[in-house]
């Protein structure tokens, strides 16, 4: 079983920040709160968000495992003012989702779980460096990057002080300076990421502090609190050149 209450500007934030990525997940459901793991189609861009049952307004469920629209559920929720309360309930015989909020009450058919792309194991990567900066300044070196480019490159010294987005193009180059520091040792890590996907994550970070992990040709990793005590977590593959 499956019933809660949540505002409707969270239920909208957890169903955009997924919507960069995919348009349909699973989400799995318990007794401490809702978990969502999805991968693209493409296998590039990741996401991992975890909302505890504390931000709910009113939560009870039991283990399970269902398959979102996203597009159809965002919508549905978006037709409610951001302070409203949006209640939800899993018929679990019909396998549908009723989501109600003021007058309005809609009832979501589900996906088959089995249907969807695979969820993803979040990998334990040994990134070289680890910065603290605001998603105000990412989103800014990646804007930059889209003037002269169809990709950014992440550059980060060992000595993790010191971190720069840049940007080719025919003509023109572009270089943002995000962590401003010393440069530190000689040895440097840098890796190429698509702009697209890179615009797409960054689009949806909160207003605040991000914690971003990079290394040699890794994934890069953006964690931040989606809303308080929720959690959200993007990682993107990076584009290797060829020699």
């Amino acid at each position: 079983m499956f019933e809660a209450e949540m505002q409707a500007e969270k239920l909208s934030t957890v169903a955009s920040a997924c919507l960069a990525l995919v348009n349909e997940c699973k989400v799995r459901l318990d007794e401490n709160g809702l978990s969502i793991q999805a991968v693209d189609a493409a296998n590039v861009g990741m996401i991992d968000i975890a909302v505890p049952k504390e931000e709910f307004e009113q939560y009870e469920a039991d283990e399970e495992l269902i398959g979102l629209n996203l597009v159809r559920f965002g919508d549905v929720v978006g037709m409610a003012s951001k302070d409203d309360t949006v209640a939800l309930e899993l018929n679990e015989q019909t396998r549908k989702l009723r989501v109600e909020t003021g007058g309005l009450r809609y009832t979501l058919s589900l996906i088959d779980p089995d249907s969807i792309h695979q969820e993803p194991t979040v990998p334990d990567l040994e990134h070289i460096a680890t910065y603290s900066l605001q998603a105000s300044d990412i989103q800014r070196g990646v804007k930059a990057a889209g003037l002269v480019s169809d990709h950014l490159a992440f550059r980060a010294s060992a000595n993790p002080n010191h971190l720069a987005a840049r940007a080719e193009g025919d003509t023109d180059d572009v270089r943002d300076i995000l962590v401003r520091g010393t440069d530190g040792p000689e040895e440097t890590e840098e890796s190429l990421f698509s702009l697209d996907y890179m615009e797409a994550v960054v689009g949806e970070l909160p207003d605040g502090e991000v914690t971003m992990r990079l290394g040699d040709d890794y994934p890069v990793k953006l964690d931040a609190p989606l809303f308080e005590d929720a959690e959200l977590t993007y990682l993107v593959a990076p584009r290797i050149e060829n020699e």
